[in-house]
């Protein structure tokens, strides 16, 4: 009985062990050649997503829950992500959204109405149409979704998947400097915990 209890000890300790285990170059994140100047006097947090990517829609509430509950000195911003014309659409509806304020409403809706009701919002009139059942002024919608600033917000965007070689969603870089992709949705959160207690203890604010 003894010897027993002796292995599911040393079994948990093992366990518990690897839970805990420091995230591996090359295995859990990579870094960023050339790094990126941050935007923020805080250490920025950047999520590439695309509404329509699955494994972005995984990720989604943990990383909902972990921004929640953030450190004050840590600041994530989100960049839709234009890999083919077809994603420019929902590029535009983000910084449309974001610039009338409710973003953040929709946020969630927009992720539910592609991953889980497989309405794939490619037309702005589909896309209008969707907001403004989820209470968005239509009219104010298309205006800002067609706006001049709209081209510079959406080539901004292409620029940056390209300065910082993005080739997949969801793609988390932290302080410009480390690139955590390609892991289950826990073990994302959980290596960007670690980044930014790394990132920390070189960052300017």
């Amino acid at each position: 009985m003894k010897l027993l209890k002796s292995l599911v000890i040393a079994l948990s300790l093992l366990v518990s062990g690897a839970a805990f285990a420091a995230a591996e170059l090359g295995k859990d994140y990579s870094l960023l050649n050339p790094p990126q100047p941050t935007e923020s006097k805080k250490i920025e947090v950047l999520e590439f997503f695309f509404y329509g990517c699955s494994h972005c829609f995984h990720l989604h509430p943990l990383l909902s829950k972990w921004e929640k509950t953030m450190p004050k000195d840590v600041e994530l911003t989100f960049v839709p992500t234009i890999f083919r014309d077809s994603w420019e659409p929902m590029a535009r509806t983000f910084y449309a959204l974001e610039s009338m304020g409710q973003q953040q409403q929709l946020h969630d809706a927009l992720y539910k109405a592609w991953n889980v009701d497989n309405n794939q919002l490619l037309e702005e009139d589909k896309i209008r149409d969707f907001v403004s059942s989820h209470g968005v002024d239509g009219a104010k919608f298309s205006a800002a979704y067609n706006s001049f600033s709209m081209q510079s917000k959406v080539a901004r965007a292409k620029q940056m998947i390209r300065s910082y070689n993005i080739s997949g969603t969801p793609t988390l870089v932290v302080d410009g400097k480390y690139v955590i992709e390609g892991l289950q949705p826990e073990d994302t959160i959980r290596v960007l915990k670690e980044m930014i207690a790394i990132a920390r203890k070189t960052h300017r604010s």
